[in-house]
C-alpha cells in the first residue's frame, strides 16, 4: 500500500463541501431560473461543481487504481460520483427552465 495522499480522517469533507455547495447552487437555481434572472452566474456556478464532481470521481478511480486506502478512495470516488449524477442530470432541467423564463419575457413584450 502507498503513503495516503491525505489523511483518512479527513475523507468528510470532499462530500460535504460538495454537498453544500450543491444544495446552495440548487437552491439559487431554483429560485432565479424560472424568474430568468443570473443566467451566466448560475449556469456558472453549475459547471464548476460538475467539473469539480469530475475531478473528485477520477480522483477516486486513481486512489483505487494505485492502491490508495479506502477511505481516501471512497471518499472521493463517492463524492464525485453523486455529482455527476446529480448535477449533470439537473442541468438540462435548469437551462430549460431559463428558456421557459426566456419564452415568457418573449411573449410579455410582444402583448405590448
Amino acid at each position: 500500500m502507498n503513503e495516503p495522499w491525505f489523511d483518512p480522517s479527513y475523507a468528510w469533507l470532499p462530500g460535504a463541501m460538495l454537498g453544500v455547495l450543491g444544495g446552495l447552487a440548487g437552491g439559487l437555481a431554483g429560485w432565479l431560473a424560472p424568474q430568468g434572472k443570473a443566467r451566466a452566474a448560475v449556469l456558472t456556478l453549475w459547471w464548476l461543481l460538475l467539473a469539480a464532481s469530475g475531478v473528485l470521481l477520477a480522483g477516486g478511480v486513481a486512489g483505487y487504481l494505485a492502491g490508495q486506502p479506502y477511505a481516501v478512495w471512497y471518499g472521493m470516488g463517492l463524492t464525485g460520483l453523486i455529482g455527476v449524477l446529480v448535477l449533470g442530470i439537473n442541468l438540462p432541467i435548469i437551462i430549460i427552465r431559463y428558456r421557459q423564463a426566456e419564452a415568457r419575457r418573449m411573449q410579455a413584450r410582444d402583448l405590448t
